[in-house]
């Protein structure tokens, strides 16, 4: 990535900071907004929302597309991401075997799957937050992205959401703070700016299209689908390598 200067102090680099919940194998948007930043904080020490992108995605097959969700424990009420436990102990080998059955003939399928396969065949961790993050690391090491990942846990939290953020900011030394764009319905930009840091809009528009063996074609899958079909030229089709962040503002 590429340093640009900061508007408030012009002889600093700019460390941007980006904090998302974990998912289980996101979609590319997910990568390029750990490559597009300084470090990434898996923030997992909020609550726990069930059928949503926690424990599940979608992956593309002959019979159009198919969630794989790992079946996770939903005790209680507040109850946190970092403290959802998985139901069902072989899901991992379900898993695993839905894979290699939909991309097991993919182009890319050979070189990525021992690193995956490894995985699911020796994960044993019960926690839903300790599945996800392995797996994101994982993934960045294939896709070649070196960002640093660490988690919420390790930091302090308090106040309201958005003053949680500003201080993860501060606490890391942050600059400059890169969110989704779903987050302009509640995100309060000038606790940031109070703070002489820069909130900066992940654009998730204009993905060129790869090769999916069964149309039509969609963006929104897991990264898997990105992998296994066009294997190591992937980041040619996500925007860490090569997008300026100026054009995200």
């Amino acid at each position: 990535m590429h340093p640009h200067k900061n508007d408030h102090y012009p002889n600093l680099r700019m460390t941007r900071l980006a904090i998302i919940q974990s998912n289980y194998v996101p979609w590319k948007g997910y990568f390029d907004m750990i490559g597009l930043v300084d470090e990434f904080i898996i923030y997992d020490e909020v609550q726990y929302t069930k059928n949503d992108w926690r424990n599940r995605n979608k992956i593309k097959t002959r019979n159009g597309l198919q969630w794989i969700t790992i079946p996770a424990y939903h005790r209680h009420l507040g109850q946190k991401i970092s403290e959802t436990q998985v139901s069902d102990r072989k899901w991992n080998i379900k898993h695993w075997h839905t894979l290699k059955t939909n991309y097991g003939k993919a182009p890319g399928f050979k070189e990525y799957a021992p690193r995956l396969e490894d995985f699911y065949n020796t994960v044993n961790s019960n926690f839903l937050s300790e599945i996800n993050t392995s797996l994101l690391k994982i993934i960045c090491s294939l896709l070649g992205i070196k960002t640093k990942i660490s988690s919420s846990v390790d930091y302090q939290l308090s106040g309201d959401p958005t003053e949680r953020l500003v201080s993860l900011c501060k606490q890391t030394g942050a600059t400059s703070y890169l969110s989704g764009p779903a987050a302009k319905n509640y995100l309060q930009e000038d606790l940031f700016l109070q703070e002489n840091i820069r909130v900066e809009w992940m654009d998730y528009g204009n993905y060129p299209e790869y090769y999916q063996p069964y149309p039509p074609f969609e963006h929104g899958v897991s990264i898997v689908d990105l992998l296994f079909n066009t294997g190591p030229d992937a980041p040619r089709y996500m925007k860490w390598p090569q997008t300026n962040i100026h054009a995200m503002t």
